[in-house]
């Protein structure tokens, strides 16, 4: 006989159906898309596009054709627009009031975090690349025009330390964003603190050898020409802790108790 279940019975031993965890990768790829898809972000990569190009075409035309030079000249749009479309990225949720629906579908606000810390992080990375595709024929078309042998200088350690010191500031720039949670008071803060610095390094010694054990800029420097020496990374591994480490924890911390509305 077969079992016959009688409308409005009670019933017992329910399966309690428990939602199925959403998978990190999915996490990820969401995040890369809110990171990307919006009217602001779409013009300031188009822009970011448009600068690497034309910095490393009119950089060959005044220093010549040197593949280092040229790849690195990408460092003058990168440090503007990329800490920018970082911080923006992190914030986006707690500016747009939409963190409670992401936290809703998704309660473990650590994996949220980590998801959306990534993505710039490899937008930096590609960018990176990006510049060096761009500077290899830039460098050759300037050594044709220009009638001169062409320098092929850049090695792996070389371009591996610029990359690195460019994914570093960008890792500055998700810090405070982190820390803050509001997009135009974590880039005035990630600018101004450079101008500060900056300011510090031109007005004493003192000054500069404090920035060199503090500010990240500074200490980035000996990293993006691969120089780094022991006493170099002691510096850039404190540096890293009062920028990074110190600024990011006390964020993670504020975002995962904070309210959400």
């Amino acid at each position: 006989m077969s079992d016959v279940t009688v409308p409005g019975a009670a019933r017992t031993g329910w399966d309690r159906v428990t939602p199925a965890p959403v998978p990190f990768h999915r996490l990820l790829l969401v995040e890369a898309r809110k990171m990307a898809d919006t009217r602001s972000a779409m013009i300031m990569f188009g822009l970011l596009a448009a600068m690497t190009v034309v910095s490393i075409a009119a950089r060959g035309v005044v220093a010549g054709p040197e593949l280092t030079r040229l790849t690195t000249t990408a460092g003058i749009g990168y440090g503007t627009l990329l800490p920018a479309i970082a911080i923006l990225a992190v914030t986006g949720d707690w500016t747009h009031r939409s963190a409670l629906t992401t936290f809703t579908l998704e309660p473990r606000r650590g994996r949220v975090l980590a998801a959306r810390c990534l993505p710039p992080l490899a937008a930096t990375v590609a960018a990176s690349l990006f510049a060096l595709v761009v500077a290899v024929p830039a460098t050759a078309v300037t050594a044709a025009v220009q009638g001169v042998p062409a320098e092929w200088d850049i090695t792996v350690p070389r371009m591996l330390g610029w990359t690195a010191t460019n994914v570093l500031l960008i890792a500055m720039a998700i810090a405070f964003a982190m820390l803050l949670l509001h997009p135009a008071a974590a880039i005035a803060t990630y600018f101004v603190l450079g101008t500060l610095w900056n300011l510090a390094r031109n007005l004493s010694e003192t000054g500069r050898e404090i920035a060199r054990w503090v500010d990240l800029g500074t200490a980035v420097g000996p990293l993006a020409t691969a120089e780094l020496t022991w006493m170099d990374a002691a510096r850039l591994g404190t540096a890293l802790l009062c920028s990074v480490a110190l600024p990011l924890a006390i964020g993670v911390v504020r975002a995962l108790r904070a309210e959400v509305r």
